[in-house]
């Protein structure tokens, strides 16, 4: 790998970080949170999700978060969107990514979402192109690529035959959903998915319930991805996945790159000083 490499770090702890916390932040505390974390260098922000309030009740607010940063410089905003509702309901000026997302197993996309990968890929087909003619990027979520809680190992052949139809999308996110990845698993995965999407196409996503998902980045960095996903204090988990942990924390991250010789832009000092904020905020 050329140290010359740009690594894009995304930072998913505002959505993905907060979703599945038990305790329920104030609009004005995740808006200072976004707030701090473009302040320490992070540039791109995965900033709420519009999902039903009933199923993820922790974004119930994340319209007014969205608006509520719209002042912050400097950072581009992601939102997740659960279907055309979603997209119908979002603000198309506020943001610069939408998020979608799927499953390469059958039984956690009906959990997650009510319904089949089948039927998500059929909307998906109609709704990104639509998404693109607004002048926003589309990234895709990919989860459970290789385990599932319902149905063990998710073989990579599943992986690349849901990816081959998200080709559209501009940037696949590579989720792994429960954190008990090998560095056998994300071989496998990465070499395959790699035949069928482009490595600049790709970002990985990786809990780290086992520890392992700094391996699932170096891997990938030999594998070509430069884009990873993290949540600041490793906070997050999946009220849909029963035992997955946290992401990767971004501190963890951002030190790894560093050691790299990879200029993350991002300040270690800092940044730390958000998670340990934050870790008070949610106690409270």
């Amino acid at each position: 790998m050329d140290i010359a490499d740009t690594v894009r770090v995304v930072e998913v702890g505002p959505r993905d970080g907060l979703q599945n916390e038990p305790i329920l932040l104030p609009t004005a505390t995740k808006v200072a949170l976004i707030e701090r974390l473009a302040d320490v260098g992070l540039q791109e922000i995965e900033v709420g999700a519009l999902v039903h309030p009933r199923l993820v009740p922790a974004m119930a607010d994340s319209e007014a978060v969205i608006a509520g940063v719209q002042a912050v410089p400097g950072i581009q905003r992601h939102v997740l969107i659960p279907n055309r509702k979603g997209w119908e309901r979002l603000d198309k000026t506020a943001v610069q990514t939408v998020s979608l997302f799927t499953a390469a197993s059958e039984s956690f996309s009906q959990k997650n979402t009510g319904r089949s990968v089948a039927e998500a890929l059929a909307e998906f087909t109609a709704l990104i192109p639509e998404i693109q003619a607004a002048g926003l990027r589309v990234r895709v979520y990919l989860s459970t690529v290789t385990h599932c809680p319902y149905e063990g190992n998710i073989a990579p052949e599943a992986v690349v035959r849901v990816a081959e139809r998200l080709a559209a999308a501009d940037e696949l996110a590579l989720g792994e959903t429960l954190g008990r990845a090998t560095r056998a698993d994300f071989a496998a995965l990465l070499e395959a998915v790699t035949k069928v999407v482009a490595p600049a196409r790709l970002a990985g996503h990786f809990h780290d319930t086992s520890g392992e998902a700094l391996t699932g980045v170096a891997l990938g960095l030999d594998y070509g991805l430069r884009c990873f996903d993290s949540a600041v204090g490793g906070l997050g988990g999946c009220p849909f996945a029963p035992g997955a942990a946290g992401n990767l924390a971004t501190e963890r991250l951002v030190a790894f790159l560093e050691g790299q010789g990879i200029a993350t832009g991002v300040d270690p000092v800092r940044l730390a000083a958000v998670g340990a904020w934050l870790r008070q905020e949610l106690t409270r």
